[in-house]
């Protein structure tokens, strides 16, 4: 009954009412015997909330979901969170400086810190997945899994040992990239380097032992410039703090400046040691003096050199940066850049400091702290990535002709992760952290090493016995360890019973990764990597790379642009005092949040209205171009829940019209608009399968709305008009079942997108075709073959025949301001044997349709008339008593002018070489038809104009 469904369109009042009834119906489990389908949902960190990205990519996870749940598959959403070391210790320690009780991490020590990080993954983790469930992500949250549980922890502790074993894990003292603040290494993925300015100090080494040279300078074309005797080398250095780590200084071997030199030694200023003079391939004779000061332990370059000669690495530094006991007295205790400060004084003071420059320099910035990386020479945990980067390439890339087993889409992408697994490094695991996966390594009194599973392991493995003692590394490993494992960790793995359990033959591999290209090195191609070495298999078959979400502008979203969505506050709506509030919250810059309130208020000045979950989902679907950074704009969500509001507004219609009747099986159509609406059905269902498998979300979307609002909601609702309202039972009671069908049809079509107004509507109509399934999820996706329509051509001919008749009329009418009500004779020249087989065929749907009193051809000259044109057939609507004559010549000048520009167009494209010689035959002839029928419009419309 209608009066089951409100009248207007709420969101509010089904869709959390719908998820709970899914979640426990237990619908989202794998259902049937089917193939199997399977997505792993890339683990949001448990740091806070979802945002807009996040909102983007699980509603294509959750459409694909949903897709092949209808298909039959027996599909799989792996849902879960990741512990994300660095940055939940960086939350949690934020939270405990804001709660102001002086405690801290240090303060607070190891195991009770832990139990504050437990604390807040508890409230963080349930935040973000009621969020999802709000989105309406249809996971299988029975499954969920953590990073930090206990399958996926004993499955981190099986890959180290086994790498380990495998040589591919080891130990050792290597220079890596460590955050001062945050006091641990990290990656150089989470390094981000951008040109700053800065200064390039010029530095004299004195030679030792009283050596001197001849130095000689010469312009490009060999002209002398200088000749002099010197005593000492001239150095460029952008760290003067470093060189009291300096072991040597460089020069080309090629270079014949300092030929003599190379081998003597010269005296490193402000420190009492000699440092040799040594030649290496690596200096640029360009750049500066040609001579270049080598510290391994601070540089990675000259790190490089002082492993291929040989020289000590002296480190200078604390691990926060500060300058140690192997700098001379006067630094020690130093900042780094107190330290510096302190150089170029005593440089300066001792005549050493030759001249300062300004100098455009990348400086190293790590991507949480936001602070200068220091190259850190440390004892760190690597795993070696040789071998494996080359079976990376070869699984995606393919071996011997043959394709790989992984598929970038869109294929481009593939450049990037060959680039980066070209060029791969060993990868640094180890992080001085505590929240995370400890390292299963333990340390006896003389400093060796016991790796194993856990510590009687350890002990066995080497043959300890009890009265040694051992003490665990208190490293952790690093979030992307444990996150490459991903794949296989949440299907049981090592664990045989649990991976028959959780299916892990069927699971493994996974049939699609949706993820950003941001994450191609971090994530992805570790997983290639890993899940090969350890068990054998690719870890998906495909990865659908997705752009970032920015605001309307392009801009990235930030908290400190202000520019940040949520989408609950879309989904939901939220007051302007509050979104204010949220935006400008934590800024610690008065100045930039009286910035930021300002533009929010003026862009929403109410606030965010509800716009619900459909309408967030099919904008999302709808911007998602393959590849493609998307600009995510308010108004096209408001656009889409206009779309939901059509969409309820036209089931109502159909609930009305179709009140009592109950339909079996597909229609047997009686008329034409049921055949072409039908054919276009078919046509619909064979598109969206097509960019369901193209990964083409955005051309889906567009399929389903342009069927939904304009062919079926614009038209074959008001085309069944006619036969709803005639004498004909037959074609009324045809049409209602029409009716029924291809609206549960669409409800079917549009369920992936937009999950809950067409889980709503659609157990209104479904039991009028005798369907008594208690939900559209588990209801077969239309398919074309669902329908024959090879017998509904000409229907479907026809039909665009009157639906141009129709809008050319409607078009008349409304120019002439002819009011709804008002019945006008119809009169009509020209046209062929098809055109009068369609009047009189359709005659009483245009009279209905039209508000026409007759139908009448006229010979000769017509009265007065307003004119359109629908192909070769002319069409005049006497103006007598209708419209002021004037006002119609002013009309069909506009109507002229309108048909010229047409014709332009396409004499515009024919008149291009290119155009004919590249476009398809049939768009071509398309184009020609289009001309030719702009051209009898404007012929007809030239003549009316004439006898006006």
């Amino acid at each position: 009954m209608t009066d089951q469904l409100p009248s207007s369109y709420d969101p509010r009042a089904f869709e959390s009412r719908l998820y709970a009834e899914w979640e426990a119906s237990g619908v989202f489990a794998p259902q049937g015997d089917g193939p199997a389908y399977s997505i792993l949902l890339p683990p949001p960190n448990v740091t806070g909330t979802l945002h807009m990205g996040h909102a983007f990519q699980h509603t294509l996870q959750d459409a694909l979901i949903r897709y092949h749940r209808m298909r039959g598959y027996r599909t799989l959403w792996q849902v879960g969170s990741d512990h994300a070391g660095i940055a939940t210790e960086m939350v949690v320690g934020r939270n405990l400086a804001l709660a102001g009780e002086g405690e801290t991490r240090d303060s607070l020590g190891r195991d009770r810190f832990i139990e504050k990080v437990w604390e807040w993954k508890a409230q963080s983790g349930d935040t973000i997945e009621r969020q999802m469930r709000r989105l309406g992500a249809s996971g299988d949250w029975s499954r969920k899994v953590f990073t930090m549980d206990e399958g996926p922890s004993a499955a981190v502790v099986e890959a180290f040992v086994r790498l380990h074993e495998d040589g591919l894990i080891y130990r050792g003292k290597r220079l890596v990239n460590w955050d001062p603040v945050l006091q641990t290494a990290v990656s150089d993925l989470e390094v981000v380097s951008e040109e700053e300015d800065g200064f390039l100090w010029s530095i004299r080494y004195p030679l030792a032992d009283g050596a001197s040279y001849e130095h000689v300078e010469v312009d490009a074309d060999g002209n002398e410039l200088l000749r002099e005797t010197r005593d000492y080398l001239i150095v460029a250095t952008t760290r003067p703090e470093t060189m009291l780590g300096d072991t040597a200084v460089m020069v080309h071997p090629e270079d014949p400046r300092y030929a003599a030199l190379i081998g003597k030694t010269v005296q490193l200023p402000l420190a009492a040691r000699g440092i040799p003079v040594i030649a290496d391939d690596y200096v640029d004779r360009a750049f500066g003096t040609g001579v270049v000061k080598v510290t391994p332990a601070h540089d990675f370059n000259d790190y490089a050199v002082g492993q291929r000669h040989g020289l000590p690495m002296i480190n200078l530094f604390t691990d926060t940066a500060s300058v140690n006991d192997n700098a001379p007295e006067a630094y020690r205790g130093l900042d780094r850049y107190d330290a510096r400060k302190a150089v170029l004084a005593d440089l300066e003071a001792a005549g050493l400091l030759v001249e300062t420059k300004p100098h455009k320099l990348q400086v190293p910035r790590g991507d949480r702290s936001g602070q200068v990386i220091e190259p850190y020479l440390t004892d760190q945990w690597f795993v070696a990535m040789e071998a494996m980067g080359r079976r990376g390439l070869e699984l995606v890339e393919g071996v011997d002709g043959q394709p790989g087993a992984v598929r970038f889409v869109p294929p481009n992408w593939i450049n990037t992760y060959r680039h980066w697994l070209a060029n791969i490094q060993d990868w640094t695991i180890s992080r001085q952290l505590w929240w995370g996966h400890r390292i299963p390594a333990w340390y006896d009194d003389a400093g060796n090493v016991h790796v194993g599973r856990d510590e009687a392991d350890a002990r066995a493995r080497s043959g300890l016995g009890a009265d040694v003692v051992l003490r665990q590394d208190s490293d952790v490993l690093e979030t992307w360890f444990s996150s490459a494992l991903w794949p296989f960790s949440t299907m049981g793995w090592p664990d045989d019973a649990a991976m028959r359990e959780r299916g892990f033959d069927g699971y493994l591999p996974s049939s699609v990764l949706v993820t950003g290209f941001d994450i191609i090195f971090f994530w992805v191609a570790r997983m290639i990597m890993v899940t090969d070495r350890l068990t054998g298999q690719v870890p998906f078959r495909d990865v659908y790379i997705t752009g970032l979400v920015r605001d309307k502008d392009g801009q990235k979203m930030s908290k400190s642009k202000g520019n940040i969505l949520d989408p609950i506050d879309i989904i939901d709506g939220i007051a302007l005092d509050e979104l204010v509030a949220k935006r400008t919250g934590g800024l610690m810059q008065p100045q930039m949040a009286a910035k930021i309130e300002k533009a929010t208020r003026r862009e929403f000045p109410e606030g965010i209205a509800a716009h619900g979950a459909d309408a967030l989902r099919f904008t999302m679907a709808a911007l998602a171009g393959p590849g493609r950074d998307i600009k995510f704009d308010l108004g096209r969500a408001e656009g889409y829940k206009n779309f939901c509001n059509k969409l309820w507004n036209a089931t109502r219609f159909v609930l009305m019209n179709t009140e009592g009747a109950r339909f079996d099986g597909v229609p047997q159509p009686r008329t034409d608009a049921e055949r072409w609406i039908l054919a276009r059905l078919a046509h619909t269902s064979a598109q969206a399968a097509e960019h369901f498998a193209g990964y083409r979300f955005d051309l889906l979307a567009q399929t389903l709305y342009e069927f939904a609002w304009n062919e079926v909601c614009d038209w074959f609702l008001e085309l069944a008009k006619p036969a709803l309202n005639g004498d004909d039972a037959d074609a009324a009671r045809s049409t209602r079942h029409t009716l029924l069908y291809v609206l549960e049809a669409l409800l079917r079509l549009l369920h992936p997108l937009t999950p809950f107004v067409s889980e709503e509507l659609w157990r209104q109509v479904a039991p009028r075709l005798g369907i008594e399934a208690a939900t559209v999820s588990l209801q077969p996706y239309p398919q074309a073959g669902d329908i024959d329509a090879s017998a509904y051509a000409q229907a479907a001919g026809d039909i665009e025949w009157l639906k141009q008749m129709v809008s050319a009329l409607r078009r008349v009418r409304s120019e002439l301001g002819v009011p709804p009500a008002r019945h006008v004779p119809l009169l009509v020249q020209g046209g062929g044997a098809q055109e009068a087989a369609r009047l009189e065929r359709f005659a009483a749907s245009l009279a209905f349709l039209l508000r026409l009193e007759r139908i009448e051809r006229v010979e000769g000259d017509p009265p007065p008339s307003a004119t359109a044109v629908v192909g070769e057939l002319r069409l005049f609507v006497p103006l007598e008593g209708l419209v002021d004559l004037d006002a119609e010549r002013v009309r069909l000048d506009k109507e002229l002018k309108r048909v010229e520009t047409e014709i332009a167009k396409c004499n515009g494209k024919l008149g291009s070489a290119t155009f004919v010689a590249n476009a398809p035959a049939a768009v071509v002839e398309q184009e020609r038809q289009r001309l030719a029928d702009w051209t009898a419009q404007r012929d007809g419309l030239a003549a009316q104009r004439a006898r006006l």
